[in-house]
């Protein structure tokens, strides 16, 4: 998705160059944030229109470029902007900021690639080195003071950055003491669960061991047969196997005849 930048955003580009990023990048950070808008053909022929009438004022010799860098020597640029009490912006000032600026004062165009500086974001006076042409290049003061304020003296500026390191160590100190604490106490949540699980898994009975009543009923016997282990019983009442063989021998003796 081609977008046109509004502001410089690092590691992709400076105000006003068209680029292409994936359409979600585009549409979940730089377009709510304003920092892009859609590049539309209307908006890019404008873009180009404003490039090349500011072109005619750029050098195109060594000789207009030592011209141009004589006029920017005696320069100072100066940006008000909104800042905290130790003297961090809230915002920055970029290269592009730089080049609009030079542009709107002295009508003179430098390629904001050609500024030589990261974005400002702190109060307090500045030399930023410009590549005006390929052999010539400028340095010109910059002057970056609290809205509606003056800048204060050098030793009060320094002051103010130390002051500001400082607590920005303290902070940083602060956050990564609260790390620890909680890392700490996530690490004994953990033990004692784990102590837990192991305490529970004990106490879990083993469904493969039966238990063993202590006092087993007794198991009644069948009373044998008299006759189990030995001769069967001589009383042929008691005895009824004895009954039977009695009476089938005395059915296979002789009969006399009367």
């Amino acid at each position: 998705m081609e977008i046109i930048l509004l502001k410089d955003v690092e590691k992709l580009g400076l105000r006003g160059d068209v680029v292409d990023v994936a359409r979600g990048y585009a549409r979940n950070y730089l377009l709510p944030r304003r920092l892009a808008e859609v590049a539309t053909s209307a908006r890019v022929t404008e873009l180009q229109r404003v490039d090349a009438q500011r072109a005619k004022h750029e050098a195109r010799t060594s000789e207009q470029a030592r011209e141009i860098a004589e006029i920017l020597g005696k320069t100072v640029l100066r940006f008000e902007v909104k800042s905290g009490p130790t003297g961090s912006l809230f915002g920055s000032v970029t290269p592009s900021d730089v080049a609009d600026e030079i542009w709107r004062t002295r009508k003179v165009r430098v390629d904001r690639r050609k500024v030589a500086i990261d974005p400002i974001k702190r109060i307090g006076r500045y030399t930023i080195p410009i590549q005006v042409f390929e052999d010539v290049e400028v340095e010109v003061k910059m002057l970056v003071v609290p809205e509606g304020g003056e800048l204060p003296p050098e030793e009060e500026l320094a002051a103010l950055e130390a002051a500001e390191a400082e607590a920005a160590a303290e902070a940083e100190a602060e956050q990564a003491e609260a790390e620890s604490v909680i890392a700490e106490v996530m690490a004994e949540e953990e033990l004692a669960d784990a102590d837990a699980e192991v305490e529970e898994s004990e106490d879990v009975e083993d469904p493969s061991e039966e238990e063993t009543p202590e006092n087993p009923s007794p198991v009644e016997e069948s009373p044998e047969p008299d006759w189990v282990g030995g001769e069967p019983a001589d009383d042929p009442v008691d005895n009824p196997l004895a009954q039977g063989l009695e009476s089938a021998s005395a059915d296979s003796r002789p009969r006399e005849n009367p």
